[in-house]
């Protein structure tokens, strides 16, 4: 069986390394893969909160701890997504701050 060539890590211009992808492939990925993580926050959150709250139910004879723990969950997930950054907004690559919005010194240069 013949040995395949690694493909080697290539810098781009802002100093990140590309291993054998476009550039525009990876800031396209970006988006994918915080939407994946702010999913496995809160679907792991809601998972772990609701074990914890279904024994809590068990040891103590009640029945509404877990959907506590459920919504507790849901809450902490979207928390440390906030957190994290993962629900901002990025800019695309060729725009500017000022082409994203108002002007940051006001009404001064209005006409």
């Amino acid at each position: 069986m013949p040995l395949r060539k690694r493909k080697t890590s290539q810098a781009n211009p802002a100093g990140q390394s590309v291993s054998g992808a476009n550039e525009a492939e990876v800031r396209n990925d970006g988006g994918y893969n915080a939407g994946m993580a702010v999913f496995s926050y809160i679907i792991g959150g809601i998972i772990v909160w609701s074990l914890i709250g279904w024994g809590l139910d068990n040891l103590w004879g009640t029945r509404w701890i877990v959907l506590l723990g459920a919504l507790l969950g849901a809450a902490g997930g979207f928390y440390l997504s906030h957190m994290h950054g993962l629900t901002k907004q990025s800019t695309s690559a060729g725009e500017r701050d000022a082409d994203s919005g108002p002007s940051k010194d006001g009404d001064s240069n209005a006409k």
